[in-house]
C-alpha cells in the first residue's frame, strides 16, 4: 500500500506549482529500481532456467550476470553502434546478415523493441539467430514515458497492448510456441508516469493485475526445432 506520506506528496504535485511535471524524468532511477523493472526482473528471475548456454543481450549484460549464473557459457551484447563497454556485437536487428543463424540459446530484450521502427523484421532476425529449442525473453511496454535520451538518439516508435505483443511474436515464433503476460494496475501506472521508484510501493501494490490497465507485457517466445524463419513479405 502507497505510504500516507508518499499519497501527501503526490496530492501536492498535482495540485502546485509543478502539477504539470512528474517527480522525476528518470523513471524514479535517481532513488531506486524504475517501476517497471519490477515486473521484467520478477519475469527474468521466473524464466532464468533459460538464460544458458550462449546467450545475447541488448545494450549490456546486467540480466544476463544477474540471472543466468553459470548456465551461461558464453555471454555477447548487441549494439546498433560501437562506443559502448560492454557491447561485442555491433549490428541492426533487422537486418543481421553477421550473426549466423542458429548461433544463441537465449536472447534477453528487455525493453527495446519499441526503439526499432520495423519492429517485424526484428522479430524475425531473433528467429534466425536463435538455436532450435532457444528463447527470447522480452518485455514490451504499453503505459511509458518517452525516454527523452533514447528518444534523440534511436527514435522511440512503438507502445505494445498484450494482445499486440502476442501477435507480434506469433507470427514468427508460432502461437503455441510464445507465452505473453500483461501486468500492471492503476495504482502502479500512476506511480510510474510520476516518476516513483519501485520502493515507494509495496509488494502488496504490484500483486494486482487489472486486465484494461497494462504497463507493460512480457514475452517468452521459443523456436522450435525445425521451424523455418517467416521472410519479409
Amino acid at each position: 500500500m502507497v505510504r500516507r506520506w508518499q499519497w501527501r506528496m503526490f496530492r501536492r504535485a498535482l495540485g502546485g506549482r509543478n502539477r504539470f511535471k512528474p517527480f522525476s524524468r528518470a523513471f524514479g532511477g535517481e532513488r531506486g529500481q524504475p517501476i517497471d523493472r519490477y515486473y521484467i526482473d520478477a519475469f527474468m528471475r521466473t524464466n532464468a532456467a533459460a538464460i544458458r548456454g550462449h546467450v545475447l543481450e541488448v545494450g549490456d549484460a546486467n540480466y544476463t550476470r544477474e540471472f543466468g549464473g553459470d548456465r551461461v557459457s558464453r555471454s555477447d551484447v548487441l549494439c546498433p553502434v560501437a562506443g559502448y563497454p560492454e557491447v561485442t556485437i555491433v549490428a541492426d536487428l533487422t537486418n543481421a546478415p553477421q550473426i549466423p543463424d542458429d548461433t544463441f540459446d537465449c536472447v534477453v530484450l528487455p525493453q527495446t523493441l519499441q526503439f526499432i521502427y520495423d519492429h517485424q523484421a526484428a522479430v524475425r532476425t531473433l528467429h534466425r539467430i536463435l538455436r532450435p529449442g532457444g528463447t527470447v525473453l522480452a518485455s514490451l511496454p504499453f503505459i511509458e514515458v518517452v525516454s527523452g535520451t533514447d528518444m534523440e538518439r534511436w527514435g522511440e516508435y512503438w507502445r505494445y497492448t498484450s494482445v499486440a505483443a502476442r501477435r507480434l511474436f506469433a507470427d514468427v515464433f508460432g502461437e503455441e510456441n510464445v507465452e505473453v503476460r500483461a501486468h500492471g494496475n492503476v495504482l502502479v501506472a500512476t506511480a510510474f508516469i510520476q516518476g516513483f521508484a519501485g520502493a515507494d510501493l509495496g509488494p502488496e501494490d504490484f500483486a494486482f493485475n487489472d486486465p484494461l490497465i497494462e504497463l507493460l507485457s512480457t514475452v517468452k517466445a521459443v523456436k522450435s526445432a525445425g521451424q523455418p524463419t517467416p521472410r519479409s513479405g
